[in-house]
This record gives C-alpha cells, structure tokens and sequence, in this order.
C-alpha cells in the first residue's frame, strides 16, 4: 500500500458517516445553487474525450465546498402542558344546594363532584386525557376524598411520592400539599372547593408518576438528533382506579418502576451514595501531559499515595516494600512505574506505566459522590427509553465505555473494546436487532465523507478513486470515477471499496439496518484499540475482535468463521434468530458481577439530558 492510500484509508476507514443526511431532498448541491447551474443535476457523468464538456469541470471563482453536517443537539422543550377539561365532572344530577355535615356520603359526592368541575390543574396531553376519562365518568368515586376528609390513601400516595428520588425521579415533580383548614371559615364550600382541587392535583401527580417512571420524563428525541426512539405509550386509564381499590397504593405505585437487573443495581447504588452524604476526601493529580518511566514530577507523591489508597489488598501486599521505603521523591523511577503498571493492569488499563487522564482518573476514585449520582439518575431515565427487560439474549455497546457485550442465556458470555464515533461523527443511541454478518464486505462509502472528504481530493484529480481501487456508480451504472462531474450534485453517485486486505471494514460487518448507516465491523486499524480514549470513527462501532462477535451472534464457532472469510468471497449470512442491540450511552452502568462502573461523558450527552431535567421540572412548577 502506498503511503498516500495508507493516509486515505487513516482518514476514510473510520467507516460511517451521517447516512440519514446523505441524499439532499434538492435536486442539486449548494454548489449549483450559487451558480444556477440546473443542467449538471441532468447529467453528471461528462466524456473527458469531448473536449466541449471539459469547460464544465472548472469550479467557480471562489467557489466553496459544499458539506454534509452532522445531527445536532436541541434547545430541549418539554411537553407542553394544557388545563384538565373539567366541565363534564360534576353529577348533572345534584342541584347546587349546599350540604351539612349530616348529609349522606352520597349528597356529599355529589356536591364535591359539581366543585370538582371548577377545579384547575395543568397537565400534559396523556395525564390531562386519562382524568377526563375517569371522572367524566360521573359513577366513579373520589380516590383521595373521602366524605370531608382526605384519607388514608392520599397521605400514602404522597409519602410514596415524596421518595420518588429513590428511582431517579424528582420528588418536586410530583408534590402536592394538603388541603389546610381555616378555623376562621368554617363554610362548607370553601371547603369542598379546597378538597376537590386537591383530589384532581394529586390524580394528576399519581398520573404523571407512573407515565414518567415507565418512559421517562423528557423525550429523547428532543435531546438532539442522534437519539432515536420510538417513545413508549403508557396506558394511564386503569390507574386511578388500581390506586383506589389497591390495599397498598404505595406498593402499587412501587410496581410501576422497571425492575430489571440493571435497574434494580442502580437503584440501590443510588441508595447507598445517598446515604453516604457528601462528597468524599479525593486525592488529586494535576498532571497537564503524560507521564512517562523516567520523567520528574512533583505528583509522583500524589500518584503513589492515590494507588495505596484505591489498588486492591493484593496489589498493596505485593508493593509493600516500596510502599513503606517510599519518601515522596519526585522521580518517576522503575518501582514506581512497576506499582502503575500493575495497578493499570488490574484496572483494564493498557499496563505501560504511561500516565495519562484515563489512569488518573481511575487513580483518584473518579467522579465525586454527587457526580456520580448525577451520573446515576440520568442512567435511570435511559434505561426507561429501553425495553424494561433487555431479553435473554442481546448484544450492547456502552459508547462511554468503549466496551460492546454479548449476553446469552442471561448473563454476559462475551466483551471486548470497541471503537466508536469521535465527538464531530457521534454514533447514535438507539436500539435494533442484529440480522446478517456479511464476510469480506464492501465498504459502500457514504455521501457525508463523499462530499466532506472525497471531493476535495476528486476536484483536484478526477482518477483519484480509480487510482486507489475504489468502484463509482451513477444511477447504478459502473463508471470511471474520471468520468464524473465532480462539480455537479453527487446524490446519483455510489463510491465502494471491493473487499480486500486493506478495505475499511476488514474482513467482516455486522449489520443491524438503519438509517443511519451504523453497524459494527472489522478493521485493520488495530492501534486504536490499545487507547483508552476510542471515541475516534465516523461514527461506526469497530470491533476488537470481530471473529468471535460473529461466532456468537451466528451460533457457530471462530473456526467456522474463519472459514468463511477464508474463501475471500463476498457473502451474507443471516443469523439464525435476530438478535436486539442496543447501541447505548451510560456513563453509569452495571458491570457483570454487579458493581456499578462509571465512565466520563465523552459526548457531553448527560449535560444535555439534565439541563433538560430543569426545563421540565420548571414547566411542570409553572403556575396556572
């Protein structure tokens, strides 16, 4: 391979680009646009033997590059909230005369039910609907009211909400105060108008609670445009009505909440930081590069102090020595290097002795308490947009973590390190199911590094993809890439690289179809995989070892696999059941033996999400 090849295959091998973006919805670039220049989107394929036609490849004076842009992140708006229709809840029955204390339960009802029409709460579409059905149903009682008094079920559901922060949700969301009495006005109506509003308030509270604990309180795809769910439905009919006949409406409402694994360690992780209080004494390292076997720096004390306090019993044991024989020197000499390199190793670090931010993060603890319940609550509400049971059988890529896993028969068989998009080629979070692994691929290159990365290189020299084994078509058709129009749209146009040793995508893909173009695959750009910091494709998740992911999610063997990329032919395999995936983004996430791991957030994602917190909470408190 030449080493200009080898620089286009460093910048282009990285895989995916923003293929939802890739055909404009115009039928011609911002190029043609600024020239008015209609007649290449006719035709972009010119005869370079015709000399009439070769004027057309000359750019405009000045004239830029046009660009395919990355999804974006939004200002987050929340649900909007509407005023409950309340004209239908009063009993066209009961007249308007007002009740003593010695009327019957029923007066009574009927009296609250015609102040409950004059009640206003503010809801979103769902809760606001599901209290039009219940008590537009003039035969359904009151839940929290009884008689005059708000009873023993209110005060339940609201110790019960008053801990919604157990689970990740804000318990302000969801506060309601009791009615107070006035001495001072003992009337009836005032009263009964007092009662009503708090049964309709504290309805719509319950309401939102389980909507928010199934689903989730913000949307997702409002975040920004490299989330994608289908935002679950949440039934809220059967509710009000479950809470009512419900001897326990705490333990009910208990019941809402995922109670997946997952989940489930979270939610006492939570607990325990909780309990913990404040944030923990941290010993810091400021190191402003790498460290390396044979520097000087007055943090060598920090970095030593920092493993004694977080390496295991067996690592202290095994460094006792230079432990206790350590007096605080600045250099970074060999005994030193071996205490990191064995604490790097039993950490998952690459053990080269070499510090870096990855290795003093691990060093000084990581994140701080309150961080990592900050960490904790947004992994809560993104486990809510996934299914409440991930299945028996899934793979996950933990984007943070740089890690993909394969889970069968309930617990994690397989893991490895992965590669995922760098921070301007972001991969997406969304969920799929695995179909086919195609051996010895093409790599089908998309418009966004056509246009971004290729075009440049073409309008400069139109036989650059023959010369690097590329195929081009237009409208399907094989063409010279000399023959192409580099000037005109490229909507029409596919560039693919056949299947070889130096093809992006190795000798493997795994495919999960999308819109966005996103699948895991091989590369024979192994460095990358030493790094701790892998956030660095286009957008596409590359596999450390692709051979046994394909094993596992084909249910054959490596040897099997090893086969069919030995025959060097282009072949599709279906695996034999599909497979979910979920192409996921935690920064907090549970390990297989069950301790919650905790990672930075290299995409900024949870700052978004809790800002979006704030914008909801804010827009629930709004007043009437």
């Amino acid at each position: 391979m030449t080493s200009f090849f080898k620089g286009a295959v460093s910048a282009l091998a990285l895989s995916c680009g923003f293929a939802a973006l890739a055909a404009p919805a115009h039928a011609y670039t911002l190029m043609d646009m600024i020239r008015g220049d209609r007649q290449r989107t006719q035709s972009t394929i010119i005869d370079p033997s015709n000399p009439a036609q070769m004027p057309t490849m000359q750019p405009p004076v000045n004239a830029p590059l046009p660009k395919v842009t990355a999804p974006t992140y939004y200002t987050y708006k929340p649900d909007p909230m509407r005023l409950v229709n309340t004209a239908k809840f009063a009993d066209p029955v009961v007249t308007g005369a007002v009740v003593d204390a010695s009327a019957t339960s029923g007066d009574q009802l009927g009296v609250q039910r015609r102040y409950l029409a004059d009640a206003k709460v503010r809801a979103d579409a769902n809760v606001a609907k599901s209290l039009e059905t219940y008590y537009g149903d003039t035969k359904n009682p009151l839940v929290w009211v009884t008689g005059t008094e708000v009873n023993d079920r209110a005060k339940a559901a609201m110790g019960f909400l008053a801990n919604a922060g157990t689970v990740g949700l804000d318990p302000a969301d969801y506060a309601v105060n009791l009615p107070a009495a006035d001495p001072a006005n003992p009337d009836p109506t005032v009263r009964d108008h007092a009662l009503t509003q708090f049964e309709l308030e504290l309805s719509s509270k319950v309401l939102a609670y389980v909507q928010d604990t199934v689903r989730g309180r913000i949307d997702p795809n409002k975040l920004s445009g490299y989330h994608d769910f289908k935002r679950k439905v949440v039934n809220l009919d059967p509710v009000l009505k479950l809470a009512r006949m419900s001897p326990d409406v705490g333990a009910y409402l208990a019941s809402r909440s995922p109670d997946g694994r997952e989940f489930d360690i979270l939610k006492k992780e939570l607990a325990k930081l909780k309990a913990e209080g404040g944030d923990q004494e941290q010993i810091t390292i400021s190191l402003s590069g790498l460290l390396r076997p044979g520097d000087s720096s007055p943090e060598v004390a920090n970095i030593v102090k920092a493993v004694g306090k977080h390496g295991s019993e067996a690592l202290k044991t095994q460094h006792a020595a230079m432990l206790a024989a350590y007096t605080g020197a600045p250099e970074y000499s060999p005994d030193v290097v071996s205490l990191v390199e064995d604490f790097q190793k039993e950490h998952g670090l690459k053990p080269d002795g070499v510090i870096g931010q990855a290795t003093v993060r691990v060093m000084t603890g990581g994140d701080s308490n309150t961080a990592k319940i900050n960490k904790l609550v947004v992994a809560m509400e993104q486990a809510r947009w996934l299914p409440e049971d991930l299945g028996p059988r899934y793979v996950m890529i933990n984007q943070p973590a740089f890690m993909v896993y394969y889970h069968n028969d309930n617990k994690e068989q397989l893991s490895m390190r992965v590669v995922v998009g760098q921070p301007s080629h972001q991969t997406f979070f969304f969920e799929d199911q695995i179909q086919t692994v195609e051996f010895n691929p093409f790599w089908g290159v998309p418009q966004s590094i056509i246009i971004n990365e290729m075009l440049p290189k073409l309008r400069a020299d139109p036989n650059y993809l023959d010369r690097m084994g590329y195929e081009v078509a237009v409208n399907g058709r094989a063409v010279p890439s000399s023959s192409v129009d580099w000037y005109g749209s490229t909507s029409n146009v596919s560039v693919r690289q056949p299947p070889s040793g130096d093809n992006a995508l190795g000798e493997l893909k795994i495919l999960f179809p999308n819109v966005h173009a996103i699948y895991m695959h091989d590369t024979p750009q192994r460095s990358f995989f030493k790094r701790d910091m892998r956030a660095l494709s286009h957008g596409c998740v590359r596999l450390a070892d692709p051979r046994a992911m394909a094993a596992a999610v084909l249910n054959t063997t490596v040897d099997d696999v090893a086969k069919q990329i030995a025959g060097g032919q282009n072949k599709a395999v279906s695996v034999p059941q599909r497979i979910p995936i979920y192409i996921a983004y935690f920064t907090a996430w549970p390990n297989k033996d069950g301790n919650v791991e905790y990672f930075n957030d290299v995409y900024d994602r949870d700052t978004y999400t809790m800002k979006a917190f704030d914008i909801t909470s804010k827009a629930r408190g709004a007043q009437i």
